[in-house]
């Protein structure tokens, strides 16, 4: 079979695996030695790339103090650069980066900017950097009874026939308060159509608990629309920990179609309780695709 395979163009097989997965290409190029040149051609790669990366490496060059991290040996080696090691991109405001799986778009939208409520007024918010974070600056939350956060990001720059979810990424401060009991409004969807909106919690004490115990009773006299609002165990209301040590909580999703043209906005909202609540460093809001989907 290797030696009839041997007899095809290179350039054939090649054209062949480009119309597979980046994870179809990695397996074909361990198959055998005729399928390893092909499978790990700039041809195959380029083909996995999104159409518009040119200008985004450009982009990223332009936002960098130093581009000379923007050089790739292969189109292969810049695929699994952009996997694994964000590019920063529109002066610094925002992250470009590929799912690894599929190579669909990723974007992380950084604090400076998102809308935030507010967020000019050191009172309630100050401007800091950690090192950890991936942009120069992060939001922390000191103090507000009205929290509102919201984003927008334009459909085109989004990969089509893609169903995507956003996320808050942020990190609590060792006096975080007001999060433990009161949820807040999340929503997805494009400026102008019905968004879907969902109720998260920020606080990931309280989901832990949640996921490994009972809730506790609540006397007659005790229960409040907050408690009745609990949302069910494991059902996707919490934070989880990412691999960098941030925590993500899911705001929705939205199917991005062939032929989609608009502003998708996203939103994270606690303005009906007028609780105070503090305590939360904000990275950002990403946008990548839907694991599984």
């Amino acid at each position: 079979m290797e030696a009839e395979m041997g007899l095809l163009p290179e350039g054939c097989i090649a054209n062949v695996i480009s119309l597979t997965t980046p994870r179809d290409a990695c397996r074909l190029s361990s198959v055998s030695t005729v399928f390893k040149s092909a499978a790990e051609s700039d041809a195959v790669w380029e083909r996995f790339l999104p159409p518009d990366y040119p200008t985004l490496l450009s982009d990223a060059a332009s936002s960098s103090s130093s581009s000379s991290s923007l050089h790739f040996s292969s189109k292969k080696e810049l695929y699994f650069s952009l996997c694994h090691n964000p590019i920063l991109i529109d002066e610094g405001k925002k992250s470009f980066s590929l799912d690894k799986r599929s190579g669909k778009k990723c974007y992380m939208i950084s604090a400076r900017d998102l809308l935030i409520v507010w967020g000019d007024t050191p009172t309630y918010w100050r401007w800091t950097s950690v090192p950890e974070a991936r942009f120069p600056e992060v939001a922390e939350l000191i103090c507000v009874c009205w929290l509102e956060i919201r984003c927008k990001i334009n459909t085109r720059s989004l990969s089509p026939r893609t169903l995507y979810a956003a996320y808050l990424v942020y990190k609590p401060t060792a006096g975080s308060y007001g999060f433990e009991y009161q949820p807040v409004d999340a929503s997805v969807g494009v400026v102008g159509s019905e968004s879907q909106t969902r109720t998260v919690y920020l606080d990931a004490e309280r989901g832990q608990r949640q996921r490994y115990h009972y809730p506790r009773r609540i006397g007659l006299f005790n229960r409040s629309r907050r408690q009745a609002s609990m949302p069910k165990e494991n059902d996707g209301c919490y934070p989880k920990e990412r691999d960098d040590e941030w925590l993500e909580i899911e705001l929705g999703d939205f199917l991005n179609k062939e032929d989609e043209d608009g502003e998708l906005e996203m939103s994270v909202l606690e303005v009906a309780a007028g609780d105070w609540k503090g305590g939360l460093i904000i990275q950002g809001i990403e946008i990548r695709p839907k694991q599984g989907k």
